[in-house]
């Protein structure tokens, strides 16, 4: 289980982290696990963010007035997100520690975090439609909402069929 649970962090990590953080993440790990981690997310980076990249560009049918307009905020968005995702990782590897002795406390801390991380994450998506239906259009706004839904709900899928469901410990209150 903790193999699926290391997994799911590789598919975020991989997805949205910034390599900087990755290595604050990293530092329990032994040097050959580390080694071995971080040659898989920084595949699974390249891979996915120039696939992710593809894929909007595709989708968005920019013409080089609009792409210039366009990608400058796109990366801010981009940047703003892979700092979120430092706190779903947190997040997971929380889990991870957890939940084979899963509390009720921890339990209701976790799910908690991830709520918020969630109403973070809808907060930016409101933030950015705002920014590229101003300098764009509403049109181009709402496609880019909802490419990029599209993609994060991918990323959300893969995340969660890879961690284990949270298992009610002997020592939890009922």
């Amino acid at each position: 289980m903790r193999r699926a649970i290391v997994f799911g962090v590789l598919i975020l990590a991989g997805t949205l982290m910034p390599m900087g953080t990755l290595a604050q993440v990293l530092e329990s790990k032994s040097d050959a696990q580390d080694q071995n981690l971080r040659a898989d997310i920084e595949l699974l980076r390249s891979d996915v963010r120039a696939d992710k990249t593809k894929i909007m560009a595709a989708m968005m049918q920019l013409d080089d007035k609009d792409a210039a307009i366009f990608w400058p905020i796109y990366r801010e968005y981009e940047s703003e997100l892979s700092k979120l995702y430092d706190a779903k990782v947190a997040g997971i590897l929380d889990y991870a520690d957890n939940y084979l002795q899963m509390s009720d406390v921890k339990a209701d801390d976790l799910a908690t975090r991830a709520l918020q991380w969630e109403d973070q994450r809808t907060d930016l998506k409101k933030k950015y439609y705002g920014s590229f239906k101003k300098a764009l259009s509403p049109i181009k706004a709402a496609r880019f909402l909802q490419v990029e839904n599209q993609l994060l709900l991918i990323v959300d899928l893969q995340i969660a069929s890879s961690l284990p469901i949270v298992e009610e410990s002997e020592t939890s209150e009922k």
